[in-house]
């Protein structure tokens, strides 16, 4: 929270973006629902999955996360690249972002095997999840990670800024499913993606199996 407010800060050389103070406000939710609402065993797991180091590629996020404070910062600030975006697409942009938020920490509410590394975990008793909004989706969590890609040019943070989906990298690959929520795949009857992409034939497939 403080390094994204340095950041965003210095390389824009001004305080006085409302922008930012939004985001940040933003931010200053989630860490505080995160620290009291989510279970103190998953927060040292996505801190130290495993009990051990955070893997390469959450360090190297950790950095890209940082450049692209920077960058945004620079944007709004100095160089002005996204003065042209319109100030109701801006606050569409800031409802995704927090919508996204609030989909991921519902998520790891009723999840307590949300790592941030890609495992099994068989050492926490990992089981399949069906509650919250597992119920309804396949992977909750790269879905709230794909709204910061919806608004990977968020205008509120300048237009060229890398997208960021906060302390949840995107989850990609069968591994990184089962380390979310094991074969739950195998459970849950709707995707969200079927019906956003016009699949009502997967939907009806998926429900045929069942029956």
């Amino acid at each position: 929270m403080v390094a994204a407010a340095a950041a965003l800060f210095a390389a824009a050389g001004t305080v006085a973006i409302p922008g930012f103070w939004a985001y940040l406000a933003i931010f200053a939710v989630v860490m505080i629902v995160s620290f009291a609402a989510l279970d103190p065993d998953l927060l040292r797991e996505r801190m130290r999955p495993g009990g051990k180091k955070p893997p390469l590629a959450l360090r190297v996020f950790s950095l890209v996360l940082f450049m692209h404070w920077i960058v945004a910062g620079l944007d709004r600030g100095r160089f002005h690249w996204s003065d042209n975006v319109p100030d109701w697409l801006q606050g569409v942009c800031l409802f995704t972002f927090a919508a996204g938020y609030a989909l991921a920490l519902w998520a790891m509410r009723v999840n307590r095997f949300f790592s941030s590394a890609i495992r099994i975990q068989t050492d926490r008793g990992q089981h399949v999840v069906t509650t919250g909004p597992y119920a309804l989706l396949r992977r909750a969590g790269p879905m709230a990670a794909r709204s910061g890609h919806l608004v990977r040019a968020r205008p509120h943070l300048g237009k060229h800024a890398a997208h960021q989906s906060g302390s949840l990298p995107s989850q990609r690959g069968s591994k990184r499913a089962m380390s979310e929520s094991g074969p739950q795949h195998r459970t849950v009857t709707f995707t969200l993606a079927s019906a956003v992409w016009g699949r009502p034939d997967v939907v009806a497939g998926m429900l045929n199996r069942r029956e």
